[in-house]
């Protein structure tokens, strides 16, 4: 049976082994978190897989994050941001690496699908969602979204309703889009938009 090392140990053991290819390693609420610059992103990962204190064999997941209205609560930076989650089996510990995308309006990074058969469909949906671009990828295209579908609906601009609209159209026997018909509505619920409702002051 493999035991895992201490959180504090696998700190130490990921600032020895990557140095100053990455910006931090933290460790929070007993995980340990390493923000990588989008230049070092694929010679770090590689790193984390194939060294002897890392051996992380396994791409958990992978997801985008937009960071658009964190400058609300005064934080700046780079909009896009993606999130890996690893694991080693061989020895029984996790780490989550992140990597900003330096590019707001053409969000990029190294895809890490050669290293990782499993980040596949999750850079796929990162680039539906988010529209960031996987470079590398050997067949980066929509997944969940329609092949017709206009922009990257996880992201923090785009509009609840959408921008278009499918149906199928019996008379032409195809698939149409038309611009979105569904009317605004208010989602608020009455006892927080309404001053006085039910006689509660």
């Amino acid at each position: 049976m493999t035991f895992s090392i201490h959180p504090e140990q696998l700190q130490q053991n990921l600032t020895a082994v990557l140095g100053n290819q990455v910006s931090k390693v933290e460790l929070a609420l007993g995980e340990v978190t390493v923000t990588v610059p989008a230049a070092n992103y694929f010679s770090v990962m590689q790193t984390l897989r194939d060294a002897d204190a890392c051996k992380f064999e396994q791409l958990m997941d992978l997801c985008g994050v937009d960071y658009s209205t964190y400058a609300d609560k005064g934080t700046e930076g780079p909009r896009f941001c993606v999130v890996v989650h690893l694991l080693s089996l061989s020895l029984n510990q996790r780490v989550r690496v992140m990597v900003l995308c330096p590019d707001d309006d053409l969000p990029l990074v190294d895809s890490v699908n050669v290293l990782w058969n499993s980040a596949n469909w999750y850079e796929r949906e990162a680039f539906d969602l988010y529209g960031i671009v996987f470079e590398g990828h050997q067949d980066l295209r929509r997944i969940l979204t329609d092949y017709g579908f206009i922009g990257h609906p996880f992201r923090k601009d785009f509009p609840i309703s959408g921008h278009v609209e499918m149906r199928y159209d019996a008379e032409r026997a195809r698939v149409i889009y038309e611009p979105v018909s569904i009317e605004p509505r208010e989602i608020t619920p009455r006892i927080i938009r309404e001053e006085k409702y039910g006689g509660l002051h």
